[in-house]
């Protein structure tokens, strides 16, 4: 008998079966974000990042072109064992000399082309940062209509380019739209930014896409690099839109306060939006984007989606670019820590830990959860990584 034989016997003796949790976990895609290959540049040419991003770090070997940037994803996912997609920044298609208020699908096609035969899902975000229009901190919430228009364009031009991915790829495309609007110094009026943003919410959103081919997320953040007093796309304010207009929501696990755990929060909105985004990242002191590590949080959040069978509204992603090491390893440790934390929730016995608080019984449900932690999950994950020709361990 070898260790997974050994493993599934133990798991069987708690009701739980290691095939079915196998079984669900290869059915989970992961979407690498292309951005940790060339530290947010892109590919229009721009120098420097603005709006409020910053990637930090001078290792060797950032990507250039799209052809190095998509080489280099290649590399990252034959280390990365089960379902992904690529989730593209507006920049990084064939767009020089292109305003990125008249994009199309056309400036897409070589990614659409590359995930195609790797039968992958492309995932896409408008890009409102690094651009002379955004230059003041200011985007959709703009006080000069004429700006408002020109990224109102852009972001109907980047739906438009999510649902031809959907389309083409016959894999849902997720919309994901941050901006990087605020003040750096306390503003005098808070409301009316949030209305013009509100305002041009609506007009993006007014015309109606394929949902087979589309989901639309909103995505908050607390602050930026010069923009730390005020936001306006604050969580309470993309909370309330979501809710009342049947947005997805996007949760960056960076773009809280360093107290708050996003991962308290999922059950809370699931009950009120149609699908939650996960952008999962490591914030240190703030939104500093360090690699997902194998920690407590990133646990708790896959055994919120996993206890609460959200796996058909939760779309899990990756966001942070980290310029100190290996871009590559960078991408595979954290989607690799992400599909472990998903396996470890899959493998819990939460019917037993159901039963216990079912009784009020809270000594049996500590008890199962601590005993839980010495469950030999690393046998089960080394049979995945077999069955999917990834290697089981990177190093040691």
């Amino acid at each position: 008998m070898n260790t997974y034989e050994q493993a599934a016997e133990i798991y069987d003796d708690i009701g739980v079966d290691t095939e079915t949790a196998l079984f669900a976990l290869d059915k989970i895609p992961i979407s690498l974000h292309c951005w940790q290959g060339d530290d947010v540049r892109g590919f229009e040419g721009a120098k420097d990042v603005t709006g409020g991003i910053q990637s930090t770090g001078n290792y060797p070997g950032a990507a250039k072109n799209m052809e190095e940037l998509q080489a280099m994803l290649d590399r990252a996912l034959g280390l990365i064992p089960g379902a992904a997609k690529v989730s593209l920044h507006a920049i990084y298609g064939n767009i020089k000399g292109v305003s990125r208020d008249a994009i199309e699908p056309k400036h897409f096609q070589e990614w659409v082309n590359w995930a195609r035969k790797r039968k992958l899902g492309l995932d896409f975000n408008p890009t409102f940062f690094s651009h002379e229009k955004s230059a003041d901190g200011l985007t959709l919430s703009h006080p000069d209509p004429g700006v408002r228009n020109f990224w109102i364009e852009h972001a109907k031009r980047c739906r438009a380019i999510a649902a031809y991915f959907g389309l083409s790829l016959g894999e849902l495309s997720v919309l994901n739209m941050w901006i990087p609007d605020g003040y750096k110094d306390i503003p005098a009026d808070q409301l009316a930014p949030r209305r013009r943003l509100e305002d041009s919410l609506d007009e993006i959103f007014r015309q109606h896409l394929d949902p087979t081919c589309i989901v639309d997320a909103v995505e908050s953040k607390l602050f930026g690099l010069g923009l730390e007093a005020y936001t306006v796309g604050s969580h309470e304010f993309y909370m309330g839109y979501a809710i009342k207009n049947g947005i997805s929501l996007c949760l960056d696990t960076g773009h809280f306060h360093p107290t708050e755990n996003v991962s308290s929060k999922i059950s809370a909105l699931a009950l009120y939006v149609p699908k939650i985004l996960l952008h999962l990242s490591r914030p240190m002191r703030w939104d500093s984007d360090h690699v997902v590590l194998l920690d407590d949080e990133l646990l708790a959040i896959a055994r919120e989606v996993i206890r609460h069978g959200l796996l058909d509204r939760v779309h899990v992603g990756l966001d942070y670019f980290d310029g100190s090491i290996d871009r590559v390893m960078a991408w595979v440790i954290g989607a690799r820590n992400t599909r472990k934390a998903l396996l470890i929730a899959l493998l819990e016995p939460y019917r037993m830990l159901q039963k216990a608080e079912e009784k009020l019984d809270f000594t049996q449900r500590l008890l199962i959860l601590e005993e839980s932690k010495n469950l030999p999950w690393q046998a089960v994950w080394n049979e995945y990584c077999k069955r999917k020709n990834a290697p089981a361990r990177l190093v040691l």
